[in-house]
């Protein structure tokens, strides 16, 4: 026992040193304590802190990274300055719209009082000013017709005449001609005619938008990653279904980031805007038209979706009419793939904005008072996706409905179109007509109207043609021929093969480009008031009675922005004429390529007859080859025999 004792006192056992270890605990949690104390109020020091000069840490912080990114600019610029160029552009276009955006967030109030009394000697004389205006705008509008028609041709001058005639029918077919407010009409046709001259007649416009148009294309040359990657290296051989269809799920992608940056909604506000104040259309037309430039026709009515149900009938005609008349940049990439020069689909596409709502209010004049503000109007909705990642998944996963519609529309239509051709042939058979097809009863319903736009009449059928297709069919269809049209150009073959015209000139290729710019077709028509009346359901029956009118409004749009293509391109005359002409009939080569029917139609233009043994050719060419231009396209507007055959 007393063993056990001493062992005891020897060995103590746990229970002998619990306090000890109870104090070091409580010492550590007493420290610990203290320390999380402190660091607390450092914390709150450093919150107080950032809570009182946020402001100021925040300017410091976007000033560090501009001044890093401006050095980045710098730098570039000084190494290569060409290569810098468009970094250059860009920077310098940010930061004069940033400025601006604050310069008159701030100063708004004040530059309107600056302005008043200008605006109050206007509203005082405007009586009389606004025809000094109009008078020196339209004799300068006929003078430089005079000086173009000149220099260039009469073609430009029958363009001029079709945009006349375009209009005047607008006016006659209007719904309320007698309240056709006129400032919307001119200043959309005038801001055609402003775009159209610096992006086709000037050079730093015309280098610009091919500058733009190529590195679009380069941007789309993107999917090909995600293509190869997919469906294996042979991807092209199925070009269309692997090559040209996922550029619409790619640039989904990247139009909802965009969204989701909110930098398409302030690039919508700013051209809305513009021609809120030089059209004088409603907020919300303006709104939509400048959307449509970039989305489709579709997707531009959701930016405003929550006033589109007390919008008034003429504007709700005019919205259906912007998406009608342009169209959706997911879809532009699709035809540049084909060979169509993304230059001129860019420039249409931003013309057919302003043209869209001048047309649309010469057809549907405004009779009611507008409910929404500019203020509403401008609150566009924002993305719902809650970050960039999300954003571009939900971009490419929404494009699947835009893939599906495009490839199960190609396979219907081109299989219908296939039956019906088919079944005119037979029914032309019975009238020793074999020929009969969709095409030619569409080169002779159409035909005027493209002559109107200023396509000589020679290509004016087969043009025509392509308006057929765009109209019953899709522009995707139409699009799809003129490429062909273009390569066989692009190829100097023979432009008549049997008699039978294989591709146009390349004046015409532009007019046709400019007039199929558009999603004014019969299977829009079933998209829009479909779409428009799920967004705004007690709106259905104004809708499908609007809707009709509304294509016919974005058709004539699209040819009306033609008709200024028409006016103000010009075919390079890069062709020395005497010199092809003499080669091609003086030598057994080819007679019947580009370059010499493009001598021979404007030799044949310029030819005055005025009876047998009377005939004067044009720009100094001889008789000789005047002859055998008339033998080689059998002009109808010329007798050959009334060319002498001793020269």
């Amino acid at each position: 026992m007393h063993e056990e004792e001493a062992q005891s006192d020897n060995h103590p056992g746990p229970t002998s040193s619990e306090p000890d270890q109870s104090d070091k605990n409580d010492a550590y949690t007493d420290r610990r304590g203290v320390a999380q104390k402190y660091l607390e109020r450092k914390y709150g020091t450093v919150q107080d802190f950032y809570q009182k000069h946020k402001t100021t840490l925040r300017y410091i912080l976007w000033g560090i990274l501009l001044a890093v990114y401006l050095a980045m600019v710098i730098a570039a610029c000084a190494l290569n300055f060409h290569r810098a160029l468009p970094l250059f552009m860009i920077t310098v276009a940010t930061i004069f719209f940033v400025v601006w955006d604050h310069f008159m967030a701030k100063y708004e109030h004040r530059i309107k009082e600056l302005l008043s009394p200008g605006r109050r000697f206007l509203d005082r004389h405007w009586s009389w000013l606004k025809w000094v205006i109009w008078s020196s705008l339209i004799l300068g509008v006929v003078f430089w017709l005079i000086f173009d028609t000149a220099k260039l041709g009469q073609q430009q001058l029958v363009s001029f005449g079709g945009l006349i005639v375009y209009v005047i029918l607008l006016f006659l077919f209007s719904k309320h001609p007698t309240k056709v407010r006129w400032r919307p009409v001119f200043w959309g046709i005038g801001l055609q005619f402003l775009l159209g001259l610096l992006i086709l007649r000037t050079g730093p416009g015309l280098m610009a938008f091919q500058w733009l148009g190529n590195q679009v294309e380069n941007f789309l040359e993107h999917t090909d990653a995600g293509a190869s990657f997919l469906f294996g290296e042979n991807y092209k051989d199925h070009f269309l279904a692997f090559k040209v269809l996922p550029m619409v799920v790619f640039f989904g992608a990247v139009m909802s980031m965009l969204y989701y940056l909110r930098l398409m909604q302030w690039i919508i506000r700013k051209i809305g805007w513009l021609m809120l104040v030089t059209m004088g259309s409603s907020p919300i037309e303006s709104v939509v038209a400048a959307g449509n430039i970039f989305v489709g026709l579709t997707e531009s009515a959701l930016l405003v979706r929550p006033y589109l149900p007390h919008v008034t009938k003429s504007e709700l005609h005019a919205i259906m009419t912007a998406g009608f008349s342009t169209m959706a940049g997911s879809v532009l990439g699709i035809y540049i793939s084909f060979g169509i020069s993304p230059a001129h689909l860019l420039t249409a596409s931003v013309m057919s904005a302003p043209a869209s709502l001048a047309v649309a209010k010469l057809l549907r004049p405004e009779t009611e008072t507008p409910k929404i503000t500019l203020k509403n109007a401008m609150k566009m909705g924002m993305s719902d996706s809650r970050n960039l990642l999300e954003a571009a998944s939900h971009g490419a996963s929404s494009s699947i409905s835009v893939v599906a519609h495009i490839a199960v529309n190609l396979i219907a239509f081109l299989a219908l179109l296939s039956f019906v051709n088919a079944a005119l042939s037979w029914f032309g058979n019975m009238f020793d007509y074999p020929q009969l097809s969709f095409e030619i009863i569409c080169s002779y319903i159409f035909m005027p109207f493209s002559l109107m736009m200023g396509v000589n009449w020679q290509d004016s059928f087969m043009v025509a043609k392509l308006i057929g297709y765009k109209t019953f069919f899709g522009e995707f269809v139409a699009y799809e021929y003129l490429s062909k049209l273009v390569d066989l150009r692009k190829g100097s073959g023979p432009k008549f093969v049997d008699g039978v015209q294989q591709y146009m000139s390349i004046h015409s290729e532009t007019i046709a480009t400019y007039a199929l710019c558009g999603f004014s077709n019969i299977c829009s028509l079933g998209m829009v008031v479909g779409a428009f009346t799920s967004i705004a359901p007690t709106r259905k029956r104004d809708i499908a009675s609007e809707a009709g009118r509304a294509l016919i409004a974005g058709t004539i749009a699209c040819f009306i922005t033609a008709c200024i293509a028409g006016i103000l391109s010009s075919t390079p005359v890069d062709i020395n004429c005497h010199h092809t002409l003499e080669n091609a009939f003086a030598s057994s080569l080819s007679q019947n390529t580009t370059d010499v029917v493009s001598c021979c139609q404007s030799l044949l233009s310029s030819t005055v007859a005025k009876g047998p043994g009377e005939v004067i050719p044009g720009g100094n060419h001889s008789l000789y080859f005047l002859k055998n231009c008339c033998e080689l396209l059998k002009p109808s507007t010329l007798n050959c025999t009334w060319i002498p055959d001793q020269l």
